[in-house]
Formats: C-alpha cells, sequence, structure tokens
C-alpha cells in the first residue's frame, strides 16, 4: 500500500471508525467532564491533539533509539508516562501565561491530560503499529483530531440537552450517559 493510501486509512480510523473516545473509550474522563461548553471542549481537544502529537514526537524515538537498543523495552509505559507529563506541566505553565481564561476552564482537566489514557494509548499503539516515525506522528494528529471532533460534537449536543425540556429523572448524568451511547452507537455505523 502506497504512502497517500495509508494516510487515508489513519485518517479515516483516527476520525471515524477507530475513534479512541467512541470505539476505544479512552479519554472519558475529559469526554464527559470538559464538554458542558463548547469553548472548553475546543480548548481541551486541542490540549489533547497537541498533546499526543509531542508524546510521540519525543516516544517514538526514545523508544526506537533508546529502550531497544538497551533491551528495556518493559520500561516504555513508566518512560511514555513521564515524558507525556513534561509536556503537560510545559503546556499548563504557557496556558497559564498566555491564555488565561482557557486556563481556568478547563481546571482540573489540564493536568489529567498527563493521566489520560488516550494520549498514553497513542504512544503506545504508534510503537507498537507498522508505522515509521511520519506516520506515527500523522496517526497522532489523526486520533487528536478524531478526539477533538468527538468533543466539538458532544458539547454542542450537551448545549442542546441543557436547553431541552428533559424528564426530572434524567437530567444531568443519566441524559448525558444517554447522549453519548447513541453518539458512539452513531460511529460505529462507520465500521460497517
Amino acid at each position: 500500500m502506497e504512502i497517500a493510501q495509508k494516510m487515508i486509512v489513519i485518517l479515516i480510523a483516527g476520525v471515524l471508525t477507530e475513534n479512541f473516545i467512541l470505539s476505544k473509550f479512552l479519554g472519558i474522563c475529559p469526554f464527559l467532564g470538559v464538554s458542558k461548553k463548547i469553548s472548553s471542549s475546543l480548548g481541551m481537544g486541542l490540549a489533547v491533539m497537541l498533546t499526543m502529537v509531542f508524546a510521540t514526537i519525543f516516544t517514538f524515538p526514545i523508544y526506537t533509539l533508546v529502550l531497544v537498543p538497551l533491551k528495556i523495552e518493559y520500561m516504555s509505559t513508566i518512560t511514555f508516562v513521564l515524558i507525556i507529563a513534561l509536556f503537560v506541566q510545559i503546556m499548563e505553565m504557557v496556558m497559564r501565561k498566555y491564555i488565561p481564561p482557557l486556563y481556568e476552564s478547563l481546571g482540573i482537566f489540564l493536568p489529567l491530560i498527563t493521566t489520560n489514557c488516550a494520549v498514553l494509548g497513542v504512544a503506545i499503539l504508534n510503537i507498537g503499529g507498522d508505522f515509521g516515525f511520519g506516520l506515527a506522528i500523522f496517526n497522532a494528529f489523526c486520533a487528536g483530531l478524531g478526539f477533538l471532533i468527538v468533543m466539538l460534537l458532544f458539547s454542542s449536543i450537551r448545549e442542546r440537552v441543557e436547553q431541552s425540556d428533559i424528564p426530572h429523572a434524567l437530567k444531568g448524568t443519566p441524559i448525558t450517559l444517554i447522549a453519548a451511547a447513541i453518539m458512539s452507537l452513531s460511529f460505529v455505523g462507520f465500521t460497517f
């Protein structure tokens, strides 16, 4: 398969068929916690996408050039978590200084990107997949793009639901989980 075809397959998989939130159920905490407003969903989606890309940029070479030659591949998970934590701390400091409203709207969920299983999942899947360095970065970008799109779609659904007349028993978490389930089912339709 030529490179352009691989990129198209990666794009479709990252955004639709193998979406990290709706297909792999990774990154559910920010999906449910930050998706109340479109602005905070956009900020979180972009932050996660940047983290996925930069985590891949740093973890892929460290794995292939350091861990594999030293035969300590078993240290990959802890190494990846440390690299992701470092990048998130830098991103948090930059946001606090240059984009305070976004920093405030993301709140506790910004440092939680460090332990976001979607970010770690991308880093681990990139080293286990049949990717070179360039395709691994593109895969991380597409996974992040899928994360961003789902966050934006879900936040628009939640804003609309907030304005609707919902039975009292379904208000809050129940209707949110029902909407998430229906949205997940709609994305499963892309796999057939």
